[in-house]
């Protein structure tokens, strides 16, 4: 079926012309495992329990052993069949750490087995850093597991939103466990901190704060909403640009510090699009999508973070037990995402920085009834910073070739 003008979902997308002719889809380079379903905090802005989507309560709590070795089987096979060089593995949730450690060593252990000799696994576990103790460090040394921990900022920044079920903060906590990743013997095995952005709180102060960690890399989220469920502050008044405010004076900071600046692959892949690169992130600059996800009970589905959208958009009828990642590889929800120029929105293509912005997070361009073919509902943000970042990367460029004689 072809897509009706101006939208689509992904049940409208046609398959067969999507894919261009002779070439074969790309494969997936980054396995998502939901090792646990369920998670110790309770995060107000949480994609997984606090959007639309409750599907997570029907999950079993933990993987089991056999549904996890055929996930590694599964990935290992697909591996095979198309030899990439590397891959990446993030051991995800809820909490992925409330699986337990044996659960972790087990399955890291059999996929690195499993997997041909020419392809190098990175596991990542993703963790509110809460439960982080002796043993989970002793495991990440030992299997070669990196770590990366959430933080929005300050005790006070951070604990409006990251609580656990008690209603109690979580920074207290989280804050010990990042002194303990800064350790020169821990630093290894640290992948960096990710913060979602609130926008209410002030952005220096944010940044100065994750920054007092030293963290190897920060990623700065911008929340979950879209068209139908507006994230905070995101109002119909394209004038008024938050996050793009936002965003620009943690740039601007950024950019102009003196020595090695922290990796923050967002703005580091603005600058690298201006500059005529590619990005180095699915949230900007429109790069198709190389992500599979893995619920418990082991169901093959599209981006978790589609969630935020409505009940079952992440959904494919797909499980490991019964189908191989290849089979995902045609679902139009996977294909949608690998459209690259041609996948945003019509405003989108023909927009000044459409090039960089490339439409958006996916995710973001969700409008009930009309499905994702929208801008972002972060556009008029997007292209306040974008803008504002090329205007400092010309007055950079213009200092240079003054100063030449």
């Amino acid at each position: 079926m072809t897509s009706p003008p101006g939208r689509w979902s992904d049940d409208l997308l046609d398959v067969g012309t999507a894919h261009p002719v002779g070439q074969a889809p790309l494969p997936f380079r980054e396995f998502v495992v939901k090792v646990h379903s369920r998670c110790n905090l309770a995060c107000t802005y949480c994609y997984v329990y606090e959007a639309t989507d409750q599907l997570w309560r029907t999950q079993p709590h933990t993987m089991a052993r056999p549904t996890a070795e055929q996930v590694c089987r599964r990935i290992a096979e697909h591996a095979e069949h198309h030899r990439p060089s590397s891959l990446r593995v993030v051991l995800h949730g809820g909490e992925p750490l409330l699986a337990g450690v044996p659960l972790l060593r087990g399955l890291t252990r059999t996929l690195r087995e499993l997997l041909p000799t020419s392809t190098r696994a990175e596991v990542v576990v993703q963790t509110n850093g809460t439960l982080l103790d002796d043993g989970v460090l002793r495991l990440c040394h030992e299997e070669d597991i990196r770590i990366a921990v959430s933080l929005d900022g300050t005790p006070q920044i951070n604990d409006r939103a990251r609580r656990d079920h008690a209603g109690r903060g979580s920074h207290a906590r989280v804050d010990a466990a990042l002194r303990r990743l800064t350790a020169p013997e821990h630093r290894a095995v640290w992948a960096g901190i990710l913060c979602t952005v609130d926008v209410t709180a002030d952005p220096l102060a944010v940044y100065e704060h994750l920054l007092s960690y030293d963290p190897p890399a920060l990623r700065l989220l911008l929340p979950l909403g879209n068209w139908t469920h507006r994230p905070p502050e995101r109002t119909d008044d394209d004038s008024r640009t938050p996050y793009g405010k936002w965003l620009a004076e943690v740039f601007d900071r950024w950019y102009h510090s003196p020595g090695p600046p922290v990796s923050i692959a967002f703005f580091e892949s603005i600058l690298d699009l201006l500059l005529g690169g590619v990005t180095r992130t699915e949230t900007i600059g429109g790069a198709p999508s190389q992500l599979a996800v893995v619920d418990t009970d082991g169901a093959l589905t599209l981006s978790d973070q589609l969630k935020s959208a409505y009940e079952g958009a992440d959904r494919t009828g797909l499980d490991v037990h019964r189908h191989p990642f290849d089979a995902l590889l045609d679902h139009p929800g996977v294909v949608a995402r690998r459209l690259g120029a041609r996948g945003p929105a019509a405003p989108c293509r023909a927009c000044p920085v459409g090039a960089v912005c490339g439409g958006g997070h996916y995710p973001h361009r969700y409008r009930a009834g009309h499905g994702y073919l929208n801008p972002s509902v972060y556009c008029p943000d997007l292209m306040a910073l974008i803008r504002h970042v090329a205007a400092v990367v010309r007055a950079d460029l213009a200092r240079v070739s003054g100063a030449r004689p």
